[in-house]
């Protein structure tokens, strides 16, 4: 069963808002775009729930603020989401 502070909503919210800006970043050939996803996704990451937060970072403090990783990060942290909506019941 999913932790009470992780809720079925805000692993939608997360999901939505990242699965967007995924798309829009692994097709965008402007740099300053991609810059500019980055940061977004950054302030987001401040303000989404801790604990989904730590679950998808796997305890790396850097997950998704660090350019080097942020295209494998975002992906990844998609494709968790995406699980975590596909097996809602599972203990994170």
């Amino acid at each position: 069963m999913m932790k009470p502070s992780i809720t079925k909503d805000s692993i939608e919210t997360a999901y939505s808002f990242l699965h967007q800006k995924r798309n829009v970043y692994i097709h965008s050939t402007l740099s300053w775009q991609k810059d500019d996803i980055e940061l977004s996704i950054a302030e987001y990451v401040d303000s989404m729930n801790k604990e989904l937060y730590a679950v998808i970072a796997a305890d790396r403090p850097d997950f998704l603020r660090d350019h080097q990783h942020f295209a494998d990060d975002i992906t990844l942290a998609v494709e968790q989401l995406e699980q975590m909506l596909q097996h809602p019941n599972t203990s994170y």
